[in-house]
Order: structure tokens, then sequence, then C-alpha cells
């Protein structure tokens, strides 16, 4: 008979994918149940999961603290008999605030705890658990801010992806256009929207260029419009559940740095300018983003200085394409071994033997 496992999520598309990721990794060895806040439900099929709504607030507004102190205490309750009625017999966290009255509740319970950190900096919520969770995935033990006596705890995984990325090929590399992806990440980039369209016009006079964009829903329009009366092809989009397919259709991205996009990247073999989010928690975009440049895998504009800088990155890209296939040679020897079955492997060889 199957085990049942929680993984524990919400929030933003950083903390929801890794974990239908780790939900299609353990649902061979157990049943499981996802549960998240209301903002996380439009990150997953909710017909091909199993979820419950533990719609966690805030505790960062001192006026409301009290309130929604009290509200954390009755979802702790309430998590408390999910896991105890559902016979839950391992947690899982992708970090964040929404997972406090699960991780409270499975303490009182004396259930085994599992950590998933996808960033290079240690999350808040996942250093107030560290002691009392079993293990925690991490795609590289030099994490920022991560306590020396806990390091021990560390399972270093390949960067979780979905299954099918692992099996999509890029398309005939000589095409006549150069195709560029601008994608903001779940939390949107309007700098994109605002500095970027121009710059794409004036390319695409010297050069064939093709633009895939992500935007607000309602910018897709004048957007679209935009770049079409000044003849540059171009597809325009908000949401895609297959993303993916946008990504092997393009030679290189400008992206925010969540690590879930630049992970697919990367396993994609797509070289990225990665503009680090400047208000993210820690700073740990930068973080995710410098990871990669260590390795020879990606450009870093920084978003203060994204206007003056973008024009010349780009443009070097274009016009000498050395740097830019180093850049991808990079990223092939970073991913040699990457497999959704190695993933996998590693993953169930640690929840098996704890």
């Amino acid at each position: 008979m199957k085990k049942n496992f929680l993984i524990s999520t919400g929030g933003s598309g950083g903390h929801v994918i890794p974990a239908t990721i780790l939900y299609k990794h353990l649902s061979s060895v157990a049943n499981i149940i996802l549960s998240t806040d209301k903002r996380g439900l439009k990150y997953f099929n909710k017909d091909n999961i199993k979820f419950e709504v533990i719609n966690t607030p805030k505790l960062n507004n001192i006026f409301f603290f009290p309130i929604n102190f009290i509200l954390i205490l009755i979802l702790t309750f309430k998590s408390y008999f999910l896991l105890k009625n559902k016979e839950i017999e391992k947690i899982f966290s992708t970090g964040g605030y929404m997972s406090l009255p699960i991780i409270l509740a499975a303490k009182l319970l004396r259930l085994k705890i599992y950590l998933v950190e996808p960033n290079q900096v240690l999350g808040r919520a996942n250093k107030f658990f560290l002691n009392s969770c079993e293990k925690i995935f991490c795609y590289t033990k030099e994490i920022k801010n991560f306590p020396e006596k806990f390091k021990n705890k560390i399972i270093t995984i390949f960067p979780l992806v979905k299954e099918n990325i692992y099996r999509l090929k890029q398309p005939n590399e000589n095409k006549d256009e150069f195709t560029l992806l601008v994608v903001g990440g779940s939390q949107g980039a309007n700098i994109f929207d605002k500095n970027l369209k121009n710059l794409i016009v004036k390319i695409s006079k010297e050069k064939s260029i093709k633009i895939i964009q992500q935007t607000h829903q309602n910018n897709i329009t004048d957007l679209k419009n935009f770049y079409t009366k000044n003849n540059v092809k171009n597809e325009i989009f908000s949401f895609d559940e297959n993303f993916a397919n946008n990504i092997i259709q393009s030679d290189i991205c400008i992206s925010r740095a969540g690590a879930s996009t630049l992970a697919e990247l990367s396993v994609l073999n797509v070289p990225f300018i990665a503009v680090p989010l400047p208000t993210s928690k820690d700073n740990h975009q930068y973080e995710n983003a410098f990871f990669y440049e260590m390795k020879n895998c990606c450009w870093i504009v920084e978003q203060n200085q994204f206007e003056e800088k973008i024009e010349k990155v780009l443009k070097d890209i274009l016009y000498d394409k050395s740097n830019y296939l180093k850049k991808k040679e990079s990223l092939k020897k970073l991913n040699f071994q990457n497999t959704w079955a190695n993933a996998n492997q590693k993953i169930l060889k640690t929840v098996n033997e704890n």
C-alpha cells in the first residue's frame, strides 16, 4: 500500500512550480496532496493534482498582526486534523510563510519534514524550520545564509524542471531570424515592456529578429500592435502552460532570475541575460543569476543599469557569436548528467532512507 505525503506551497510560481514537479517525482511511491494558498492555485492544473487550500495570511503587517496570528492558530488546527485524517506520514515544503500552519501541525504530530530550497539564498521560512527537518533539497551546498551546523542536512539535486522538458529538442538553429524571448516571470516586469520595445525595433532594422514576449494580459494588444506596425515578427502572451515551447524556439532570453525559469533555460541550453528583480527577498534573484554567471552560462544586467547596458549586450551577441556559443557549451556541460531519472532516483533514495 502506498504511503501518504503532503507538499506545502503557495504564493508565487517560484514556490508552486517546484512543488508540482516534486509532486510528480513522489507520486510513484506515495499518494500526494498539495496544500496551497489561494494565490498559488493559478500555477498548477487543478484537474491533475489533489489539493487543499490553506490560505495563510502574511505576518508582516504590525497593525493586523493580532488578527493574523489568531488566523494562523486556527489554520494550524485545521492542518492538524487534515494531516491526521489523511494519515499523512511525511511533509515537504518549498518554503514561504504559506507553509507555516502545515509545518507547525506536522511538528505537533511528530511527522518527518523535508524542505526544498530552489533559490541560491536560504529562504526565511526554510531557515526557521531547519532544526525540525530531516533533510533539505538544494541545488548546491553553497547556499547563502545557510547555518554551518545544519549543512549535513543538505541533499544536492539538479534544479527541478518538468519531466517533458527533458524530451524537448530545439528546432533547426540555421533559421533566418534571431529569436529573442522576453519573460518577466510570475511577478511580471514592466521595465521590459517600457524600455525594450524601441530597442528591438532599432535592432530589427539592422538584423532580422523575432520577439516572443510575456506581458500583462492588459498589455498584449498594444504591444503586439506596436511590433506589427514596425514590421517586427512577434508572439505576445501573458501565461502559457507550455512555456518551454517558447524557450526552444528562442536563441536567447532576457529574463528575471526566478529559479524555475533559469532552470528551464539551462536544461534547454538557451543562454540568457538575467535582470534580477531588485526587490526580491535577500536579493535571491541576483544570487540565482550569479550561480550561472560563475559557470559562464549567462550575462547579468542589473535593473538600475538596464537602459544603458542592454543595447550593448544584445548587439555584442548579434554581431559576434563567439561568447554566445561558449555559453551554450557551458550550459551543455552543466547539464551533462541532468536527467529526470537521475533527479528522481536521488529524491526517492533520500526519502526512503530518512
